[in-house]
């Protein structure tokens, strides 16, 4: 799941919660004195070639495609490792007889991330993309390097904690160019659906492509190594092809500039209406959480989507069990079988597909904001994906996990599941954004949804191994099929009740009253 970055393009001049707090009567004190003698800087009319949504589609395109590349090879760094998982333990003399210990460096990757998206994220609004991408992808590459020089099991678990972080940072702060980039919801459907499979598929991709690894060089040193050596022949490429997209980013070093050269009191609307960087940290850090506290649909949907993102992780443990297990295969090879659940995302991405479909049609029938798509829309094909993908693979994945049945059969589950993922996890973000879009808060909405994914994805997968051996492979699986079974009510129910949901939230009403109004 990604954090599109949406609350600086979609809040209102004035944030009234911002204006409650003492230090920001000062500052606006003060901004309102320079205001009387500044001038507001603005694009030069509607068709400003600088406006990053008057690019050309290619150059627009330039920066997704490379935008697209990092999100699909920097998540190999996660999920990479657990294809050496014995050979580590046996390094660093780590035992997982009584717990997964070996898969603590996923983990704290994993916690990384859902740490950087709520805390440093926000900084991306004030560096901008470019450099907020250059420095955050430079200090990626910087800790891959004792990972790859580990001398004890500590190092990589703290390594892979800021590494970890920086991916986050990377994908989400990229994802957030693509509504830099596109206003219009139908123009941004496409780019969207490419960012989610991209950054899915990039970490189911890691065992199947370094399993290679292990089988033929045999040293788990060299999937950091290859690593350091595609993302440094990376660095160039994404220096020269990664723009600044943020569009407040660029009038305001235009009005710096005029200032510094002439010396005139020029000013973006959004300098002179700031609070201080603190303060905005602050509230972009607990926002999050306080609507993950308070909004039953924002919870409910943290919870479906972070199962479903986790589940990818989860299967990095359960299929070395259940195909070790069963067939006695190696464990280079169960990274292999991993590839039915990139099949199964590739074929969600095509359904996703006519799930935009549905979405774009519903407009024609929305009585509540006439012309605009119903928000629930995008639920439509996801609810199905979640009930005869996840829950139906789930449920083939535990039964036919017997050696006498071929392996290509519990393979079809995991693509099933993959199918499932795809569609829930890209349907969460495209629902809370719309639910939220003409609020404060998309952008601590989907926030709060990928931190929880990020969460879940580092812990679930402890629980595989206790499952596994003490339920059986059978049963295992199938109370994971029930959970999602479960979880999988959340849509029906949003379907069912979505307006009455978003009347009784002050944050979704206030943005579907402006839309209403056209506002």
């Amino acid at each position: 799941m990604t954090a599109h970055d949406a609350d600086a393009r979609i809040e209102p001049r004035h944030d009234v919660e911002a204006r409650s707090h003492p230090d920001h009567h000062d500052f606006e004190s003060q901004a309102a004195s320079t205001e009387k003698s500044a001038t507001i800087l603005d694009w030069d009319g509607p068709n400003d070639s600088a406006n990053p949504f008057n690019w050309p589609e290619s150059r627009k395109w330039m920066v997704i495609g490379a935008a697209l590349l990092c999100t699909l090879t920097v998540p190999w760094n996660g999920t990479s490792i657990t294809v050496a998982a014995q050979e580590i333990n046996q390094q660093f003399g780590i035992s997982d007889a009584n717990f997964p210990n070996s898969y603590w460096p996923v983990t704290s990757w994993s916690l990384g991330g859902a740490v950087f998206i709520i805390i440093f994220l926000p900084l991306m609004e004030d560096v901008g993309i470019r450099i907020g991408f250059l420095v955050s992808y430079v200090f990626f590459l910087l800790m891959i390097i004792p990972q790859a020089l580990a001398r004890n099991f500590a190092t990589l678990i703290v390594t892979r904690f800021f590494s970890g972080g920086c991916v986050a940072l990377l994908a989400n702060t990229l994802g957030s160019a693509i509504p830099d980039l596109w206003a219009e919801d139908w123009a941004r459907s496409f780019p969207v659906s490419l960012y989610i499979i991209t950054y899915l598929m990039g970490s189911t991709l890691a065992p199947p492509i370094f399993a290679g690894v292990m089988q033929y060089i045999g040293n788990w040193r060299w999937i950091f190594y290859i690593q350091l050596i595609v993302y440094g022949a990376l660095l160039p490429f994404f220096f020269l092809f990664i723009r600044e997209t943020r569009g407040s980013v660029i009038l305001r070093r235009r009005a710096n500039q005029i200032r510094k050269t002439t010396g005139r009191l020029v000013y973006t609307a959004e300098q002179l209406d700031q609070p201080p960087l603190y303060y905005r940290l602050y509230k972009s850090s607990t926002r999050p959480i306080y609507l993950l506290v308070t909004e039953p649909v924002l919870l409910a949907s943290t919870l479906w989507s972070a199962f479903s993102f986790g589940t990818v992780f989860l299967f990095t443990q359960s299929v070395g069990q259940v195909f070790t297990g069963l067939y006695g295969w190696e464990e280079y090879s169960i990274g292999y079988v991993q590839t039915a659940v990139v099949i199964g995302e590739l074929l969600g991405w095509v359904a996703q597909r006519y799930s935009i479909y549905l979405y774009t049609a519903s407009a024609k029938r929305n009585t509540e904001a006439p012309g605009t798509p119903i928000p629930e829309a995008r639920l439509y094909v996801s609810a199905f994906a979640s009930f005869g993908g996840i829950v139906g693979g789930m449920f083939v994945y535990a039964w036919t996990a017997y050696p006498s049945i071929p392996w290509i059969a519990p393979a079809i589950g995991l693509a099933m599941v993959g199918f499932g993922i795809q569609l829930v996890v890209s349907a969460v973000a495209d629902y809370i954004l719309d639910a939220y879009a003409a609020s404060n808060y998309a952008g601590s909405a989907v926030s709060a949804v990928a931190a929880g994914e990020n969460v879940v994805a580092g812990i679930l997968p402890l629980a595989a191994q206790s499952m596994y051996t003490e339920l059986g492979f059978q049963w295992a699986s199938t109370l994971l099929a029930c959970l999602a079974l479960l979880l999988s009510l959340a849509p029906v129910v949003f379907i069912w009740k979505g307006r009455w949901f978003r009347e009784k939230s002050p944050f979704m009403r206030a943005g579907q009253q402006l839309k209403a109004t056209g506002s």
